[in-house]
């Protein structure tokens, strides 16, 4: 269980860092609703994604991928990218290095 705060990003969609070191965040992405949007957005970290649970269309630059349990990939450092939620779910992304503005 995590220590840090749940945190509201808009509609059905919550943000709670699992862990983190200056070098490396591990940070939940609760969606609770089918039709839930993580907003475009891009920054100079890398990420990773990880699908815990449910489904997701990304868009990621150009590409639009649907992502289910099990799935991953890597969002490079200043790529465009966001998804919607198709079936409520978690999506656990890592981050290099740590995203200061999530603490």
């Amino acid at each position: 269980m995590s220590d840090y705060p749940i945190v509201s990003t808009g509609p059905d969609v919550t943000r709670q860092v699992l862990s983190d070191h200056e070098t490396l965040m591990v940070v939940a992405f609760r969606f609770g609703a089918s039709g839930a949007i993580g907003a475009l957005h891009n920054h100079p970290h890398v990420q990773s994604t990880y699908v815990e649970s449910g489904r997701f269309q990304f868009t990621l630059g150009n590409e639009e991928r649907e992502v289910g349990p099990g799935d991953s990939f890597v969002v490079p450092s200043e790529q465009m990218h966001g998804c919607v939620c198709l079936v409520p779910g978690t999506l656990i992304d890592t981050f290099t290095p740590r995203r200061d503005d999530f603490l």
